[in-house]
């Protein structure tokens, strides 16, 4: 039974919330219906702020009137679980939402940021933030630059890479839940993971563009098939 699991966690474990996902086969996610280009890079927020900040405010308000669902909860009794019986669950997201922490998650890395945080374009300094970020909103700790949203854009490095990588080296289980497998470098730790000859599971909605790298696959809602697949777990580090 394995004692260190790491899960990546992407869109898909939030779609039941109410968030929805970035990518679909069915082409009906977020991407689908606005320009990434115009929103989500560095470059369309020096050229438009107005129009990027507005678009996460509405997604920031979104956010904060979701809730947290089975498949959240279950990946949160599993990481105590596991603790309790000398092993650990390194839980890295996609996700810039906070609903693994409001599930009682107690150490996610949020490898693409965190909607409910802005940052200084000028000292970087990062703080909580749950408002609507004007452009006209100066920094509190140095009141010298303007804020942006602490998420990556396309064209930025994820976050805590080398820790994550670093965590997926000492696994023996990689399971990656409700993610398309299309966005790199997150899309490459299935690959690496068996490069490490370590266990692969897929947990999803529909096969993922990487799925043929995985030795298991369960196909269906995250709020039944991840709490199925965490209780599983825990009754074999009982047994």
């Amino acid at each position: 039974m394995p004692k260190h699991i790491f899960v990546l966690t992407g869109a898909g474990i939030s779609a039941e919330s109410g968030l929805g996902t970035f990518r679909d086969r069915h082409g009906e996610g977020v991407w689908a219906r606005f320009d990434p280009m115009r929103l989500a890079t560095p470059e369309a927020f020096a050229r438009d702020p107005e129009t990027v900040l507005a678009f996460y405010d509405a997604r920031r308000r979104n956010l904060l009137s979701a809730a947290p669902n089975a498949a959240h909860y279950a990946l949160a009794r599993l990481e105590a679980t596991l603790e309790a019986a000398g092993g650990e669950l390194t839980l890295v997201t996609q996700n810039i939402d906070d609903l693994h922490e409001r599930a009682g998650s107690r150490r996610v890395i949020h490898m693409h940021g965190e909607l409910l945080k802005g940052r200084c374009l000028g000292c970087e300094a990062v703080r909580a933030w749950a408002d609507d970020l004007p452009p006209s909103e100066l920094c509190p700790a140095c009141g010298g630059a303007g804020l942006r949203p602490h998420v990556v854009w396309f064209g930025e490095m994820p976050f805590r890479m080398e820790e994550i990588g670093r965590a997926l080296r000492r696994a023996d289980l990689f399971v990656a839940i409700g993610t398309s497998g299309a966005v790199y470098p997150a899309a490459g730790f299935a690959a690496e993971a068996r490069a490490y000859r370590i266990l692969t599971c897929e947990i999803n909605l529909e096969a993922a563009d990487n799925a043929e790298l995985f030795d298991e696959a369960r196909y269906g809602p995250a709020s039944v098939t991840v709490p199925a697949w965490a209780e599983e777990i825990a009754k074999g580090l009982a047994a």
